[in-house]
């Protein structure tokens, strides 16, 4: 099946903004059959925000009982988004996939899960958003550790997890971060290395149908992780486990990497494995293995040794909307 042609034939590489943009549908996202089916307790699509991460921060903070697990809060529009490491970046309205979800992980007693578990959530979600652009849009995609959703080398999406307050005595909440280019067209890019389900040329560009079904899929993830008590070597449903899962559609494994640290610091080497917390362990010249933790990292870039023909290779995605939650 051809994939559709953006509206009036419009090309999307053409400078031009699309304009074949429309609105989500909330009585789709609202509806009862699907919050109840994927246990979203409440989900909420404004017009145009700052952030969603940070309002849900601050909602967080207010009054927490009123952002239950599995809130959600999706924006046709954001106006001061923040990434990683408060990484700056803007799109059009109506052109991308921008929710944040408030998660209060336990497990089926009720039992909340080690923090130490939450350094997943970003891998979990990025795991989901690559399953739901397969199944409903047709693009094979791919995880770049930490926290990125490529195709074909070029980032389509990031993701952002922060850590709510601790200290009502109640589960400390994590506010979970997606932002996904829609249709954005190549002039409308932040960087050249970027892409959009536009110029993948598709099966849809729905912002509803790619929305439900990333929230589906990472909420089936979710619960299932949060049973197995934020076990990432426990299978999930019935099938593999997390970490195996991540590992296996992750582009960063068996290459070699530079990894900038805070105070100018790097390590080169071979980017061998996950550990059990979701950390990267490079393993340097000198065959020593070195744990890069996704808190820690500025950087994460392709490595050519000098003299091989490349020098050091630029790392797709950089710029406004690097690592971020795009």
């Amino acid at each position: 099946m051809d994939a559709p042609q953006p509206a009036d034939g419009q090309d999307p590489i053409n400078p031009q903004p699309y304009e074949a943009r429309a609105g989500l549908s909330r009585s789709e996202l609202g509806s009862e059959d699907f919050l109840a089916a994927n246990g979203i307790t409440q989900l909420t699509v404004v017009d145009s925000t700052g952030s969603t991460n940070a309002d849900l921060l601050q909602g967080v903070t207010v009054d927490p009982r009123a952002w239950p697990d599995l809130s959600v809060l999706t924006a046709e529009h954001q106006t001061a988004a923040r990434g990683r490491l408060d990484r700056h970046w803007e799109a059009p309205p109506l052109s991308s996939v921008l929710v944040s979800i408030v998660l209060r992980p336990v497990n089926a007693e009720g039992r909340p899960l080690p923090t130490h578990t939450y350094s997943w959530f970003s891998l979990l979600a990025a795991l989901a958003l690559r399953e739901a652009l397969l199944e409903t849009a047709g693009i094979p995609a791919e995880i770049k550790w930490p926290n990125d959703v490529m195709v074909r080398g070029r980032k389509i999406a990031g993701i952002l997890a922060q850590l709510g307050p601790m200290g009502d005595g109640t589960v400390p909440p994590v506010i979970l971060g997606t932002g996904l280019n829609v249709t954005l067209t190549a002039a409308e890019l932040p960087v050249p290395t970027a892409t959009s389900v536009l110029l993948e040329n598709a099966r849809t560009v729905d912002r509803t149908a790619l929305l439900k079904s990333y929230l589906s899929r990472f909420a089936a993830l979710y619960r299932s992780f949060c049973n197995a008590d934020g076990d990432p070597a426990a299978g999930l449903g019935g099938g593999p486990s997390l970490h195996k899962r991540v590992e296996s559609v992750m582009s960063t494994l068996g290459k070699q990497v530079r990894a900038q640290l805070p105070g100018d610091h790097e390590i080169i080497g071979h980017a061998s494995r996950l550990d059990e917390y979701g950390s990267l362990l490079v393993v340097d010249a000198a065959r020593h293995e070195h744990v890069v933790t996704a808190g820690d990292v500025v950087h994460l870039r392709p490595w050519t040794p000098p003299g091989s023909g490349g020098g050091t290779a630029a790392e797709p995605g950089t710029g406004a909307s690097e690592s971020g939650y795009a």
